[in-house]
């Protein structure tokens, strides 16, 4: 059993993750960071017209179909995998019941406390899952489906990261935690996908363009980055997200995570 998913009795059963897997999963990582990362990487000069390197969108999808095999073959058995299928319609349903109001977003909450209880690499599967099954429910396939899924992808994978040690209260007290900057973190990351394509931006009480520059230093690229999103998605969408999060995982975390814990237990569970 991989020492990042070591567990103590206070915390279920996490699925293992072989040395294999866990070169898949940083690979699919490294690729999502370079499609979201290109123009703070890109060498251009000002002015010059630069073209997205839209190859990421293509390969992305298959570095997560790669994942999701080799994580089929190496760590889930047919229960476990059951489990993956009813938590990601689940949280495909609650996103399409969700999403779009105020910031609302069901689907997190569902997804840390998956990744928690099964682990990093079942948390990244159950992210990509999840975000594919609720486009396909709402009609909602499109460029910025693969940036959602890896995003949501690291957000479950991050759960499982965490002290496997916590339990009762401060268990529930770190979720929250970690709940709150995950959701800011996928808010950011999000911006980070469709900012350089918004050309033109202008926002209300901020004088100059926060659009993106080809060319431009790195530090006044991302100085115009963070202020947009500071203005266009923190206080709004972004905080509606981590407050919605953090009180479903009061609510609702102790009984969720005692009933995932209970389907761990009795998921087979095999070496990597």
């Amino acid at each position: 059993m991989s020492i990042l998913d070591r567990t103590t009795p206070a915390t279920g059963v996490a699925l293992p993750i072989g040395p294999r897997t866990a070169a898949v999963l940083v690979v699919a990582s490294l690729a999502g960071l370079m499609m979201l990362c290109w123009p703070f990487l890109l060498v251009a000069q000002p002015g010059e017209r630069v073209e997205p390197p839209f190859v990421f969108l293509v390969l992305l999808p298959v570095v997560v179909v790669v994942v999701l095999a080799e994580m089929g073959e190496g760590g889930m058995d047919s229960r476990v995998l059951a489990v993956l299928g009813v938590l990601s319609a689940i949280n495909a349903v609650m996103r399409a019941l969700g999403a779009g109001t105020a910031g609302i977003e069901l689907v997190f909450f569902l997804l840390i406390l998956g990744g928690r209880v099964f682990g990093a690499g079942f948390g990244f599967a159950l992210g990509c899952t999840s975000l594919f099954a609720s486009a396909l429910l709402t009609a909602g396939v499109g460029p910025w489906l693969p940036f959602q899924m890896i995003c949501a992808a690291w957000v479950g994978m991050g759960a499982g990261l965490l002290p496997r040690r916590a339990g009762g209260r401060a268990e529930i007290a770190m979720l929250v935690v970690y709940a709150v900057v995950a959701s800011y973190a996928y808010g950011l990351l999000m911006n980070l996908s469709s900012w350089p394509f918004a050309l033109g931006i202008a926002v209300p009480g901020y004088e100059g363009s926060l659009a993106y520059v080809a060319g431009a230093p790195v530090l006044e690229n991302a100085h115009r980055f963070l202020v947009y999103t500071l203005l266009t998605s923190t206080g709004g969408w972004d905080t509606g997200r981590a407050i919605t999060t953090a009180v479903a995982v009061v609510v609702l975390g102790p009984a969720i995570l005692t009933t995932l814990r209970r389907a761990a237990r009795r998921a087979v569970v095999r070496p990597g």
